[in-house]
């Protein structure tokens, strides 16, 4: 090969690799600016840490997504973050339930309180599952945890809706900070559309009566929950349902004797097992904090929902899973409500 030809090859491979290059680059760039974080489209996320269905803990949420789990889907031009998780994964050290679900940094007591609102819609709960317990089909959108004690929960908002139904309901559960040991916790449930927790069928396969002012998967609700001097206020919206309000004291307990213990918690537990009463000032002076997201409350130990041996591609593909999906939401300091008790 004679030396012009050799110097125009070289030419060639130089330019090409250039051209090569720069479409590498521009591929690049164009990719980093179609990608949609969670973090652009609901931007408290430097607030928040997050546990994910497969076990991945992340505490810098800025410009941080995972397909499958905690991403960005749009539909007809709005913009969701999604929370996926398996009923079957790697959760956290203090549940057998999986979730993608986001923790509050900031910690914070009742007496100083805090604000934390979402507009969501719940896309799937798991298809299979037990139906006479109380937390099959369900998924936990919205939380309050103590750090402390007990690390019980004083607030959990649930979405849950049985196979074969059109509409599910929202209830919310206060679980009592447990005077003495905790073997004798329970949860009181108060339902906002539809059913409470105690509702389930009267066998493993028999579902009650469909909720007739439920909610509906893929229904737009929202949540307020404000804590402020110590009082829990919560508001629940949803076009076409009743707005609905609530008020708990975080201070002083409604059931701090034998006497208070409602008859929904001794018809669900006192079968099984004792039942405790809760101290006198609740959760007063101790550190709580919020959660955000979806909180799986199915599983194949105590629901007995399938989980295809832990195989997170094939409870996805088999109805196995939880999803939830939000457009709004934010976390700050409580305010003062219209009407303070």
């Amino acid at each position: 090969m004679n030396k012009s030809i050799l110097i125009i090859v070289a030419l060639f491979t130089l330019f090409s690799c250039k051209d090569a290059s720069k479409e590498n680059t521009n591929s690049a760039t164009k990719k980093a600016i179609e990608t949609k974080f969670p973090s652009a489209i609901i931007p408290f996320m430097d607030k928040w840490k997050i546990l994910l269905g497969d076990g991945t803990y992340v505490d810098s949420l800025t410009n941080y997504q995972k397909d499958n789990f905690f991403y960005v889907a749009t539909e007809e031009e709005t913009n969701w973050v999604v929370y996926k998780t398996p009923n079957s994964g790697i959760t956290s050290r203090t549940s057998s339930n999986t979730r993608t679900e986001l923790g509050e940094k900031a910690h914070w007591i009742p007496e100083t309180g805090g604000k934390l609102t979402g507009t969501l819609k719940v896309q799937h709960v798991s298809t299979t599952g037990n139906a006479n317990v109380a937390s099959s089909y369900a998924v936990v959108v919205g939380q309050i945890h103590s750090d402390e004690g007990h690390e019980n929960e004083p607030l959990k908002i649930f979405y849950k809706k049985f196979p074969g139904h059109t509409k599910g309901s929202v209830f919310w559960n206060y679980e009592i900070n447990t005077e003495g040991d905790n073997s004798g916790r329970w949860d009181f449930s108060t339902a906002v559309w539809g059913y409470d927790f105690s509702v389930v069928g009267k066998d493993a396969t028999t579902n009650p009566a469909e909720p007739k002012d439920g909610i509906e998967l893929g229904e737009t609700f929202s949540y307020e929950v404000n804590v402020h001097k110590g009082i829990m206020y919560l508001t629940f919206k949803s076009d076409g349902h009743d707005t609905k309000t609530f008020t708990k004291s975080l201070l002083k307990s409604d059931f701090a004797t034998k006497s208070k213990i409602p008859q929904q918690v001794i018809d669900m537990y006192a079968s099984k097992r004792a039942v405790s009463v809760e101290r006198e000032i609740a959760y007063a002076g101790e550190v709580n904090y919020f959660k955000q997201g979806a909180y799986n409350q199915a599983n194949g130990k105590s629901t007995k929902s399938e989980i295809y041996g832990g195989d997170i591609t094939k409870q996805y593909a088999n109805g196995s899973y939880a999803e939830v999906w939000f457009k709004e939401a934010t976390v700050g300091k409580s305010t003062a409500p219209e009407k303070e008790l």
